[in-house]
């Protein structure tokens, strides 16, 4: 007479009698490979000591808080809007691809970084670091500064985080609509400030591009 407990030991022996190789998942060794929240479609205020600092919206929001440092991750594209005390916009930001590191609070903006800021000028580079702590924004790769009456490159950047103090470090090249606008002296670039040329600076006609000493752009001297 078979027992109930053997006929659980005959089918367990019996299942294995088939001949079938039985396929397994791997198992997941390390928990911090994957997001612990994934968000789609998002359009979410963020805010900073309880005031409403920032907008951002994305296609896909995935958080790694297990990660070292835990981050956040913005792989199909990120845009940006920070305000200020009253909720008017103070810049706004594209970028391909962005992380955001949780205990740093610093956003790593990667690849058609476009940046605007309140006087319309307009930043293009493919990297660019925002240290919220700091209030700094920086970066090393060439970048393109679009302003009304010129077009300013070169590499390695600086700048508050309202983007309207900011400082280029190694100019490559300054081009204004009209010639006469700069004044080359001792192979730096000398900006004036004072004139105030027109037409459309996608056009412009390049004056001299030449490695030169680091320009400082403050608000004074940006105001058209």
């Amino acid at each position: 007479m078979i027992t109930s407990f053997g006929v659980v030991i005959v089918l367990l022996l019996c299942s294995g009698c088939g001949g079938r190789n039985k396929t397994f998942g791997e198992a997941i060794v390390e928990r911090d490979s994957l997001p612990t929240m994934v968000t789609l479609g998002v359009t979410n205020l963020v805010s900073d000591s309880g005031v409403t600092r920032y907008r951002i919206v994305t296609e896909e929001w995935e958080i790694y808080d297990k990660k070292k440092p835990p981050y956040w991750a913005f792989e199909k594209g990120v845009y940006l809007e920070k305000f200020d005390s009253v909720f008017d916009i103070e810049a706004s930001i594209k970028a391909d691809t962005a992380y955001y590191y949780m205990d740093d609070k610093i956003w790593k903006l990667v690849r058609n970084v476009e940046i605007e800021n309140v006087k319309g000028e307009r930043f293009e580079t493919d990297l660019l670091f925002w240290n919220q702590v700091t209030e700094k924004v920086y970066s090393d790769e060439f970048i393109r500064i679009d302003q009304p009456d010129r077009i300013i490159t070169g590499y390695g950047f600086e700048s508050n985080q309202q983007m309207t103090n900011y400082r280029i470090l190694n100019v490559q090249g300054i081009f204004y609509v009209e010639d006469e606008a700069m004044a080359v002296k001792n192979d730096s670039l000398a900006v004036d400030t004072t004139s105030q040329p027109s037409g459309d600076p996608s056009v412009a006609t390049p004056v001299r591009s030449l490695q030169a000493e680091p320009i400082e752009i403050t608000d004074s001297l940006s105001e058209q």
